[in-house]
Order: structure tokens, then C-alpha cells, then sequence
């Protein structure tokens, strides 16, 4: 760091132990453990533990170190103690504290900021995601952080790879890993091959998540989520994670709760890191570089980082494929083969032979009854190959004595490649003037023959391309007490998905018709034996194009309200202004003679969304009124009214309480009520929003366990806005007996009603479970009905099942879910520990789900689906345990995801439980290279697999399940990173 006038904030919201919570804390006597380490850091410990703020000028903290102390304090004594020997005292200014140097009188250049005087803006008091107002934690709220020493030693190169780490995340929804695995929560929206959070499991679009407290445009088709893997890792200050509803402070889509990236804003020096990691199959770079400037009245940060990670073949993890039978499941392969599978006009079947080149095939040699099988998973990607760019920066310059702008901006660019396992429609007919036309029952009519295009076209191949800007600009005044803040801030993400190597349906019928052998299309041989130029005429490809964007103007103020005996309340207030736009447009060239127009599938969709909110933070009692039982009493109480330009008027109340009973134990509870509009996904109608598909789906009534049914798949009209009330109980508790223990334990419960989503996840479960689905299953449909389906645009049939097999028509479409109930337990348990060298941390953080209740219709029964497929399982935990010895220290960290039930496969079948273990080993230079720290990590260090499930889909099937559990295996990485 350099001398100057940048102050470093220091705030305390909640520590965390890698990434395991702790809950933000107000002044207190608690137990403190830190070692002899350099100054700043110390004072950055004691500031998150407290939940406090704490401002120092960076010159004063450079080249000097902290005492190890290690005992029960309160804030201010801890910091006093920290500063002893030093030269520097502190001086209470507002609710937190600023270091200066011994003798300093007021007003001298190195105590600029005096917020509650008015005298500066120099900088911010840190607002604490939870609540707009400065300095305080919000009362009764449970704020987990995972700070950039977290980051360090987890071990994970990716954002995306911090976050999903949490308990509290569910990894279902749009992720790259997700990819052509599962259509459940919304994964098939994922337009960019992105990856989204996804709280409580209750959907990534009831998941909000911040940059800086700043919404940002959307990724996924219609907007799905905020893409994670765009933030580049090195960026990041300290990632805040509020998992309760918080519509009252953010508005619409903070239902499940809150992630807020908090970027380095305010870096000083310079960071150069380096990273290589590798596991089977699969490798991975990752460098960086950050730097920050500062001068008497303003700051300049600018970063970049480049990743770069190779592809991982399914054919690199042998639970990545469709035949089960080595698990002791089905075998889910296609007769889409090379050689193919001929279908007689008589309905018999007829495997093509191997070892031939289809221009001399007779009857006789064809393999009457067996058809040739093959794994659409043998030559796709699990993930996709993926290179990124990032580039970030932010400027602080003060205007007057009153007054400072800020300004942010920062730019993504990603570029990824998957290989899918191939889509063939069926029902390829091969006309009798085809040059190579054999018929296996000498009828002289058309055969259908089932083909793998791979060989001649190339593997089928997604090539995504991705584009995120975002800019952020305002400006802070001081007024007397108050604080005023006026920015605005504009977004926009461009994403295009463009798949190759697919037949054009039209001039393969073309073809197909052609009786001349050198231009005809082959489909009898083994291998290729088509002309080049034909194959060429046949290569077919179709492209979707998204792009989303967002402005936004804000105005907040917040400062002291008035005095009463347990202190100062506080208010803030603000308005604001949001407009959302998304456009999408599509271009086919597979099924028509020249490349045509997808369609617009309900594009352009815009709404403007104008709120008013206000937050008042009321101190009851403070320890200096000597009330037995209550040593502190803090309520916090918020509202905010937004009005939607497409969905009406909505008022979100809520009330926070925070208790402590004396320096061991302190209590909390919320209450609030959450609203989210339907998203852009979910209101859209029109071309490609919809599927319609003729499909078998299991059946207990049925002789041959099977019934073919037409379900339907998309959007229903009519959509309302969900609406959900939260609320939550919980405690923290620090024994004297045993120093450096900790125990935090919270209960959430949350009613969600009208809840979006679509019953057809379910769709293999629909006959099998009649008293739930009974409302969405038409029997014996008329066949008028029927044949209106079968001449929709959205229809395709991949099973080639005629109008006339259809028995039941089942809905599956998006539509306003009754209710969803969820009930479950957070806890940490913590013990830490530091002397002169030496220091420990261990514990164990978690999620335990006690309810997971859905109504699927108004009339149907409650449905149980807790640690069923496609839902959160009822536990996960991360335990760790970090140790340091001087410039060493290790981390290790044990995930546990439970069991769960496979419901989507009759029978029903059990799914195993799944642990990993991660190990980071570091050392930090002291002399020779001093600044520098080598860290050598291994994810799955056991390299444990993921657990058996058999997971089918309308497109492909595979053997295990991306949403609880991930395929890379074990991935050793080694990175450098030095500060200079």
C-alpha cells in the first residue's frame, strides 16, 4: 500500500470461516483470538466480528504489526489493544471508530472522514447487505460472508464455484454443468452456458443477486439469472449472502435471499496471480492482475483476469452414458446408430449390418428383430471448453469538502464449447427411387430408418458466445448528519448459442429422393458413404440471439433520526427507477430450403418498475441502563411499495428484532413479506416457447407398464405475480467457559403462495401419482383435439407415436403453483484459537431442511418433496479446519450432501449420500520474494465419484445427477500470487 489519504473500511458484518458462516454481531464482550500479523488485518478481524466500522488511513497501518491478543474484549478495547506501542489511538466518530495518529487534532488531513460531523465524504460508511442503512447490521437478519482469505484457501478458481460451496445453495437450475443433463428448474434457459445461484433451492429467479448492491442485466434466454461465472474471482473484496426474504429492502426477486459481490474497490498497490489446475480429462488457467492508485482527494482501481478451463468428455467419466446396465439400471440407447435401424412398413425392425458400404445391401443380410444401439452420450462434453476475459475498474474522486463521485464499470466476455449428444427427430423416410433403397419385406413402399448423422456431419456442437457491460456513476453528499446518494447505473448482456452439425430435414429429403449414386444420400452403410458435396447440401445449424437490458436512477438518504434512552434511531429512505428490456430473435436453417426467421417467440418484453422504500433502525436498550435480562435491544422496521407497469402495485413490510441477554447469548428474529413478478420466461407465448411431444410415460394400470400420452410443455397465459412471508428465529452463543467457541443456530420458515412453475419437471410421475396430478390429466382426449396439437408449430414427436396411440393428454405447463411450504435449520458451530505463531480455526457449517411441501393444484393433496430428485436434499454441511504455523497454514474442508429419493424412475429408487474432502496448502515469503504466497489445492481430493442415479431426459439419458453432485473428480491446482 502507498501512503495517501484512501481510508481503508473495515466492516463487520459477518465473519466467516472459509466458507463457513458467522452471524454479524453487535458491540459486545467476545471471546478474541488473533495472532501477531500485520496491523490491518488484525483491525479488519476485530472490525467483522464486532460488525462494526472501523476507518484508517493506509499509511498509518503499512509495515506495522499487531500484538497477538487472545481473551474476551469489547470492540473498542480490542482495537485499543491492537494499537498499543504503535503511536496510534482511536476516536469513537458516529457508531464506529477512526485510527489516527497520537496527538492529531481534529480536523488535521489524516481524520478526514467524521461522518455524523458533516466534515468529509471521503468515503462510505459500509452499508451491510440486509438494510440501506449505514454502519448497522440489519437487526434480526443472519448475514453470511465469505471474505478474500476465504477465497484463498477454498481452494475454487470460479465465482460460481465459491457460492454453489454454500449450504444454503441448492445446485439445481441454469448451470453449465446442468447442460443437456436436465430440464428441471428452468437448466434449459441457460442460452450462454452460464451459471446462476439457486438459495433454498427455491429457483435461481427468487434468488437476487448484487454487484456492489447494483442489480445487473440478466443472462439465460428471457433473462433468466445473473450469471456468476462472468465475476472474475480475483475481483472479489467479500461475497455477502443473505438467505432470508428481503423483498422489503430490494423488491421483487429477493425471495429466497440475496448474493451481493462486493468487488476491491478500494485496492491499493498491485496483485499479479497465476494458476494452473488439472484433473482427469480436463485442465484449467487462470491469471490476473490488479492495481490501485490513490491521491489527496480520490482512488483509481482497474483489474483484469483471463480464464481459460478445456472441455470435459463424457467419454472421460464412465457415469456419463446412456446404457446403465453396469449400475444396474436400464439401458436408455437409441437405435439412432451408424449402422442404422430400418423400420418396415409393416412396423418390423431391422438392424443395418456392419462391415458394408450400403451400395450392395439385400434383404437377406439385414438383422430382422435387432436393432443397432448407440450412446448419444458416447461423443458430447459434460463441460462445455470455456475461455474468458474480464476487465473491471472503479474511481473515487471527491468534488468539494461535501461532496464525491463514484464510478464503476466493468466488461465480460466468454466464449464457450459443448458437444451434445445428437437430436435426431425420426421418421426419416427413404423414398423407393433412393439410389441405395433396400426393403426388407419386398412390400416396395417407403422405410423409416433411423440414423446417426455424426459420422458424416461431425459431432453436434453449441458454440455459446456471451457479452456483459455494466456501469455504475453518482454522487454522495454529507449534510450535517446525513448522507445523501444519487446515482444511476445501465446494463446490458448479449448471448448467442449457435448449433452445428445438424441435418437440413429439407435437402436430406431431397436427397434422399435422388436416384443417381453419386448424389443420393446413404443411409444403409457402416460408416460415411455419402458424397461430400451432398453431406455439404444436407449440413444444416440454428442460432438464438438474446439480449438483456436494465436502467436504473436511485436517491437515498439516511442519518440519525432522533435520540432515545437506548440511543439514536436511524432512517433511511430512498426512490427508485428500473427499466427491463429482453429481445430475443432466432434464424433455422434445418428443416427449409434457405435459412429462415425462428420466430419471434413473445420478443421484445419490457417493463418499468418505480419504488419508494424506508427503514427505520430503533435502539430500545443499550448496557448502560442495567436492565436485567437485556443487556441490548435493537428493532429494525422496512417497507417498500414498487409499481409494475405490467403487474400492478405491491407493499412488502419488515420487522427485525435483536436481543442480548448478556456477553454470551443473543437472540434474533425477523418477519417479512416477499412478492416477485412473473419473469420475462415465464409470461412469453408464441413460437418455440412451447413443446408438445407424443411420449411414453410409466403407468401402473397399463399391461405393458408404459401408456403413450401428449404432453404439453411452455407457458400458460394469465400468470400472477408470487407472493411469499418469511419469517425467522435464531440464536448465537459464545461460553466464557470455553474461549473461542461459537454457536450459531436459526430457524426459517417460508410460506411461498401462487409459487411459479411447471408440474411437467414431473411429467414421468403423472400417471403414477393421479391423486396429486389428477386436475392435469385428460383421459381418452377427443381426437379432434389431439389432431389440433399434432398441427401446432411447437409439436415434435421423437418416439414417432401416431395420433391414434394417444390415451391421456397430461399438462405440464407453467402455471401459478398453489403453495410451497419450506421449513429447515442453519447452524455454525466454531472454535478458533490464535497464539504468537500458531493459530487454528475448525467447525461446521450447515442446512438442515425439517419441510419441503408443494400443492401442485388447488385442489390436490400436499406433496412431500424434500430430498426428492430435482429438490433440495433435507442436509448439506461443510466442516473445515484451517491451521497456521508463520508463513504456513492448510486448510481442509469435508462437503456432505445427503440421500435422496429417485421419484422421476418407477420404482422408486435411493439415491446415495456424497461426500468430498478439499485440502489448500499455502506458503507466504517473508523475505526472499516477500509479498509472495505459493498455494498447492486439491478438490474431491479423494476423487470420490458422484453417487448412481438413474437420470433420464426427453433427449438423452445418464448416471448420474449435476444438480447435488459434480463430475470433474479430483483437481489439483497450483497457484502463485504476489502483491508489489
Amino acid at each position: 500500500m502507498r501512503n495517501g489519504d484512501l481510508l481503508l473500511f473495515l466492516m463487520g458484518s459477518a465473519a466467516s470461516l472459509a466458507p463457513a458462516p458467522l452471524l454479524a454481531q453487535e458491540e459486545a464482550r467476545q471471546q478474541v483470538s488473533l495472532p501477531e500479523q500485520p496491523l490491518g488485518a488484525s483491525l479488519r478481524k476485530v472490525a467483522t466480528q464486532f460488525g462494526r466500522n472501523l476507518s484508517v488511513s493506509s499509511d498509518l497501518v503499512v509495515g506495522r504489526t499487531a500484538p497477538a491478543i487472545e481473551g474476551r474484549y469489547g470492540f473498542e478495547e480490542a482495537v485499543t489493544r491492537l494499537l498499543r506501542g504503535s503511536g496510534l489511538v482511536s476516536l469513537p466518530v458516529g457508531r464506529g471508530l477512526v485510527v489516527r495518529r497520537a496527538g492529531t487534532a481534529a480536523g488535521h488531513s489524516d481524520s478526514r472522514v467524521i461522518a455524523d460531523s458533516g466534515a468529509a465524504v471521503a468515503e462510505e460508511d459500509i452499508v451491510v447487505t440486509g438494510s440501506r442503512i449505514r454502519g448497522a447490521p440489519p437487526a434480526g437478519a443472519r448475514v453470511v460472508t465469505i471474505d478474500r482469505d476465504d477465497i484463498e484457501r477454498s481452494g475454487y478458481a470460479t465465482t460460481q464455484q465459491i457460492v454453489q460451496a454454500l449450504p444454503q445453495n441448492f445446485g439445481g437450475g441454469p448451470n453449465e454443468g446442468t447442460s443437456g443433463y436436465t430440464d428441471r428448474n428452468n437448466a434449459g434457459a441457460n442460452l450462454g452456458l452460464g451459471s446462476s445461484v439457486n438459495l433454498r433451492g427455491l429457483g435461481t429467479t427468487s434468488t437476487l443477486t448484487l454487484i456492489d448492491g447494483n442489480r445487473i442485466a440478466l443472462g439465460g434466454v428471457s433473462g433468466t439469472f445473473v450469471d456468476l461465472s462472468l465475476i472474475p474471482s480475483s475481483a472479489i473484496e467479500r461475497i455477502e449472502v443473505l438467505a432470508d426474504g428481503a423483498s422489503a429492502i430490494y423488491g421483487s426477486d429477493a425471495v429466497g435471499g440475496v448474493i451481493n459481490v462486493r468487488l476491491r474497490n478500494r485496492f491499493q498497490g498491485a496483485e499479479s496471480r497465476a494458476r494452473f489446475g488439472a484433473a482427469k480429462g480436463v485442465n484449467e488457467w487462470q491469471a490476473s492482475q490488479i492495481a490501485g492508485v490513490d491521491w489527496s482527494s480520490g482512488s483509481l482501481m482497474l483489474g483484469y483476469e483471463y480464464y481459460h478451463r478445456g472441455n470435459l468428455a463424457a467419454a472421460d467419466r464412465g457415469f456419463a452414458t446412456e446404457d446403465l446396465r453396469a449400475f444396474g439400471g436400464p439401458d436408455y440407447r437409441k437405435s439412432f446408430s451408424n449402422p442404422g435401424t430400418i423400420l418396415a412398413a409393416d412396423g418390423t425392425v431391422y438392424g443395418i449390418p456392419r462391415g458394408q458400404d450400403g451400395t450392395a445391401l439385400t434383404p437377406g443380410q439385414l438383422l430382422a428383430g435387432q436393432p443397432n444401439l448407440a450412446d448419444g452420450r458416447a461423443n458430447s462434453d459434460i463441460l462445455p471448453r470455456q475461455e474468458r476475459h474480464a476487465a473491471f475498474g472503479s474511481l473515487t474522486q471527491s468534488l468539494a469538502p461535501w461532496l464525491r463521485f463514484t464510478a464503476q464499470g466493468f466488461f465480460a466476455d466468454r466464449q464457450s464449447v459443448l458437444r451434445t449428444p445428437p437430436s435426431n427427430r425420426g421418421n426419416v423416410s427413404v423414398p423407393t427411387t433412393n439410389a441405395f433403397y433396400v426393403d426388407p419385406i419386398g412390400t416396395g413402399q417407403p422405410v423409416l430408418v433411423n440414423y446417426d448423422f455424426t459420422d458424416d456431419l461431425g459431432i453436434k456442437t453449441n458454440r455459446a458466445s456471451v457479452r456483459s457491460y455494466s456501469g455504475v456513476g453518482g454522487l454522495e453528499a454529507a449534510l450535517g448528519q446525513w448522507r445523501l446518494g444519487l446515482g444511476g447505473s445501465f446494463g446490458k448482456q448479449h448471448e448467442e448459442l449457435r448449433t452445428i452439425n445438424v441435418p437440413n430435414y429439407y435437402w436430406l429429403a431431397q436427397t434422399l429422393s435422388n436416384s443417381d449414386p453419386a448424389s443420393a444420400y446413404n443411409l444403409f452403410g457402416d460408416g460415411s458413404h455419402t458424397a461430400r458435396a451432398t453431406i455439404e447440401k444436407v449440413r444444416g445449424w440454428y442460432e438464438t440471439i438474446g439480449e438483456s437490458r436494465i436502467w436504473s436512477a436511485t436517491f437515498k438518504a439516511d442519518g440519525p433520526l432522533i435520540r432515545l434512552p437506548g440511543g439514536v434511531a436511524h432512517l433511511a429512505v430512498g426512490a427508485e427507477f428500473r427499466r427491463e428490456r429482453y429481445n430475443g430473435t432466432g434464424t433455422n436453417y434445418d428443416s427449409t430450403a434457405i435459412p429462415v426467421d425462428a420466430g419471434s417467440a413473445g420478443f421484445p418484453i419490457g417493463r418499468s418498475v418505480a419504488a419508494a422504500f424506508a427503514e427505520l433502525a430503533i435502539p430500545l436498550v443499550r448496557p448502560e441502563m442495567n436492565i436485567s435480562g437485556v443487556e441490548a435491544l435493537n428493532m429494525s422496521v422496512a417497507g417498500r411499495a414498487e409499481r409494475y407497469s405490467d403487474f400492478g402495485t405491491t407493499f412488502n413490510p419488515r420487522f427485525g428484532l435483536s436481543w442480548r441477554t448478556g456477553s454470551e447469548v443473543a437472540f434474533r428474529a425477523n418477519y417479512g413479506r416477499s412478492f416477485r413478478a412473473p419473469g420475462f420466461l415465464d409470461i412469453r407465448t408464441g413460437k418455440g416457447t412451447a413443446s408438445i411431444a407424443p411420449l411414453y410415460v410409466p403407468d401402473p394400470a397399463s399391461s405393458t407398464g408404459t401408456t403413450p400420452v401428449l404432453a404439453l410443455f411452455g407457458n400458460t397465459p394469465d400468470l400472477g405475480p408470487e407472493r411469499a412471508s418469511t419469517w425467522t428465529l435464531g440464536a448465537t452463543l459464545t461460553p466464557g467457559q470455553i474461549p473461542g467457541l461459537r454457536l450459531d443456530i436459526g430457524y426459517f420458515n417460508i410460506a411461498y403462495r401462487d409459487r411459479i412453475g411447471s408440474a411437467g419437471i414431473n411429467y414421468l410421475s403423472f400417471l403414477s401419482n393421479r391423486s396429486v396430478y389428477e386436475e392435469l390429466i385428460i383421459d381418452n382426449p377427443p381426437v379432434g383435439d389431439v389432431a389440433k396439437y399434432y398441427a401446432d408449430e411447437n409439436f415434435f414427436n421423437p418416439f414417432g407415436i401416431a395420433p391414434g396411440q394417444v390415451r391421456a393428454i397430461i399438462d405440464g405447463r407453467t402455471r401459478n403453483l398453489s403453495s410451497v411450504d419450506l421449513e429447515g435449520l442453519d447452524f455454525d458451530l466454531g472454535y478458533s484459537h490464535a497464539g504468537l505463531r500458531r493459530s487454528i480455526e475448525a467447525g461446521i457449517s450447515g442446512t438442515w431442511l425439517l419441510r419441503n411441501k408443494q400443492k401442485i393444484t388447488a385442489g390436490s393433496p400436499d406433496v412431500d418433496i424434500l430430498s426428492t430428485i430435482g429438490n433440495p436434499v433435507h442436509m448439506r454441511l461443510r466442516a473445515r479446519l484451517v491451521v497456521a504455523d508463520g508463513p504456513w497454514s492448510a486448510a481442509a474442508f469435508a462437503n456432505y450432501t445427503a440421500g435422496y429419493k429417485n421419484n422421476s424412475v418407477t420404482p422408486v429408487e435411493t439415491v446415495k449420500n456424497w461426500t468430498t474432502v478439499d485440502l489448500t496448502l499455502s506458503y507466504k515469503f517473508d523475505r526472499i520474494l516477500a509479498g509472495t504466497r505459493i498455494s498447492l489445492s486439491a478438490t474431491n481430493l479423494l476423487d470420490r465419484r458422484p453417487p448412481y442415479v438413474n437420470l433420464q431426459t426427453l433427449q438423452s439419458a445418464s448416471g448420474f445427477d449435476p444438480e447435488n453432485a459434480s463430475a470433474i473428480g479430483r483437481l489439483v491446482a497450483l497457484q502463485l500470487v504476489t502483491s508489489w
